[in-house]
């Protein structure tokens, strides 16, 4: 066959390399080889029953038809009422767009602010598809490292330093994917001030908001000047173990509801009715309380174990349900070494690299898996990082 020519912009088009990993992992399992999966940021819950049984009684009800684009009305207040009962700001539903899983709102808010000319500031290492996005519609990413040093913490005098005349918004993450770092009141409130200065809009994801172990969640959205001007992302996999049901929302700035809805028709068209009707239940019922303490409990073993490791250095995370560990006394590339643990090991975790230059030196570690499987990748790892060593 001859080869297609595909648009330019494709070529500007990243991944995300945790199904990369997944995918060859899988391969190697049905090699009968056995694999601990550490790469993939799935909670190993189930999906609570109450809201199994919300979506199969939606079922049998009948809602398996097109729905409004912008979200069903119902799951739409229960979210708005989530918003203003967790985040302390008035919150109505026409300010939600729900999506089918999360991603699309990040798609969504950058490809409708930001294009050509344009810049848009992110945490560098961070979840991959910011980047990914910024570079696909054609706008400059301003990357923004997060260090070691503070935590993983932002750079906040770079961050007044990156921000120009064509800078159209500016993404934040706490708790953070990779590095689980989180940003305190301190930090949210010199962000909120740089951005309501400059009438800068910044998208808050917040995916992870549940998943603290230590201090308190800020949400840029109650600081003064923001409400007007931020996007939260959020949605149901993390918390609610609803991975698969791909189920995610957006809280815009009025000005903002028609465009994303629009977006959303000439995609998606609507998420599935049923699915959102699960969401509703999952709102009203136990929130993530059992899935946090358990992760806590993990976070420690890894790390506490991570640490006893030639050539590693783990900071504690204070959220999200991932480590990042510093491997640069091993002398290697983050890639090899995520490839010998891969082969050797016979564990599956990823390259810092894949989530930004700045991650280079490091791996990410998911600690959703259970105890004993931590244990036994702690175990399998360590030949391969004493050979490291020497």
């Amino acid at each position: 066959m001859r080869p297609m020519n595909v648009a330019e912009r494709m070529g500007r088009l990243g991944t995300e390399s945790a199904f990369e990993v997944l995918a060859r992992a899988r391969a190697l399992e049905r090699q009968g080889k056995q694999v601990i999966h550490l790469e993939i940021g799935e909670p190993d819950f189930d999906t609570p029953e109450h809201i199994r049984d919300a979506a199969k009684r939606a079922l049998d009800a009948g809602a398996t038809h097109y729905g409004p684009s912008a979200g069903l009305p119902e799951l739409r207040e229960a979210i708005a009422k989530h918003i203003t009962e967790t985040r302390g700001v008035p919150v109505s539903l026409e300010q939600v767009v729900v999506t089918p899983g999360a991603k699309p709102i990040m798609f969504f808010t950058i490809m409708a602010l930001a294009g050509h000319g344009d810049e848009v500031i992110y945490p560098n290492p961070g979840f991959p598809i910011y980047e990914s996005v910024i570079n696909f519609v054609g706008a400059t990413a301003v990357p923004i490292p997060l260090r070691e040093s503070s935590e993983f913490g932002f750079d906040l005098e770079l961050l007044e330093r990156s921000i120009s005349s064509r800078t159209k918004l500016i993404v934040i993450n706490s708790p953070a994917n990779p590095t689980g770092g989180v940003l305190d009141r301190a930090q949210i409130d010199r962000v909120a001030a740089l951005a309501a200065a400059r009438n800068i809009p910044v998208l808050s994801d917040e995916i992870y908001r549940q998943f603290l172990y230590d201090g308190e969640f800020v949400s840029i959205y109650n600081r003064p000047g923001m409400a007007e001007r931020t996007i939260i992302l959020d949605g149901f996999s993390k918390s609610y173990a609803m991975t698969g049901w791909r189920l995610g929302y957006g809280v815009f700035p009025p000005p903002l509801v028609e465009h994303i809805t629009r977006l959303m028709v000439n995609s998606a068209s609507c998420t599935a009715s049923f699915v959102q009707l699960a969401g509703v239940a999952a709102l009203q019922g136990e929130q993530a309380g059992r899935m946090v303490a358990e992760f806590k409990r993990r976070r420690d073993i890894l790390v506490d174990g991570l640490n006893k490791l030639p050539g590693v250095k783990c900071l504690r995370p204070r959220g999200a349900f991932y480590v990042f560990p510093n491997i640069t006394g091993t002398r290697r590339s983050s890639a090899e070494v995520a490839e010998r643990l891969l082969n050797e090991a016979g564990v599956a975790a990823l390259s810092g690299a894949a989530f930004g230059a700045h991650g280079e030196g490091y791996l990410r570690f998911s600690y959703a898996n259970s105890e004993a499987n931590l244990r036994a990748a702690l175990d399998s790892m360590r030949p391969v990082f004493e050979s490291l060593a020497r």
